[in-house]
């Protein structure tokens, strides 16, 4: 049986990853021509992951998903602290790079423009290795644990709350207010060589990437 909340979770991932894979991307093709990047295009990315990864969909996992795990085994749990750790980092290390963004913006017409880049590029470098590795054990250690050891009622409080505040980018209508910014992101991805598969991924056709080898991890504070 395939859970709904199964199918939101991979969705948005495939999400996150095509985004975090679309910013390196355009940064990666503005830095061999030697040009500045569509400034607002990053920010409106940057926003996004803010706005609906962060916000929306790693708090329901910490909040409903992991609870439902832990006492399974002293391994899981290790890792689930783990996971919740991550979280918070991500929400420490998305202000991290938005100020770098301003930063780079700012400064894009002064001599500190290429120590702004560099600095912006490698958070961003980074941030995206961070979120895949970490995506990577969700997908390969806890869906599948959830798959076989929660029970009917816990997949339906799950689902339920996975149906709601869905990301537009897993192919579902955004809210008015959010049109402008998807808008603005898709029209710096066409206007951006070589999206083929980031589209691909925006629309559920194609899986995320993962790197073999994760990075390491930060110390804890």
């Amino acid at each position: 049986m395939t859970h709904s909340s199964l199918i939101v979770i991979r969705q948005e991932h495939r999400c996150l990853s095509a985004m975090l894979r679309s910013i390196t991307l355009l940064l990666r093709e503005h830095r061999r021509h030697g040009t500045l990047p569509d400034f607002d295009a990053l920010q409106a990315m940057l926003f996004y992951v803010d706005e609906f990864p962060e916000k929306l969909h790693h708090p329901k996992e910490s909040l409903l998903l992991f609870p439902k795990l832990r006492g399974r085994s002293v391994r899981i749990d290790a890792v689930l602290d783990q996971l919740d750790r991550d979280h918070a980092h991500g929400e420490c290390a998305i202000r991290e790079l938005e100020h770098a963004l301003l930063g780079f913006r700012t400064m894009s017409g002064t001599v500190q423009c290429e120590m702004r880049r560099d600095n912006f590029e490698q958070l961003m470098r980074h941030y995206a290795d961070f979120y895949l590795a970490h995506m990577r054990v969700e997908e390969t250690q806890i869906l599948p644990l959830a798959e076989s050891v929660l029970n009917a009622d816990e997949w339906a409080e799950l689902d339920a709350a996975f149906l709601m505040n869905r990301d537009p980018l897993a192919g579902h209508e955004a809210d008015e207010p959010y049109k402008p910014l998807f808008r603005t992101i898709v029209a710096a991805l066409h206007g951006c060589g070589n999206v083929g598969s980031v589209l691909e991924a925006f629309t559920g056709t194609a899986l995320p990437t993962f790197s073999d080898t994760p990075p390491p991890r930060r110390p804890r504070p």
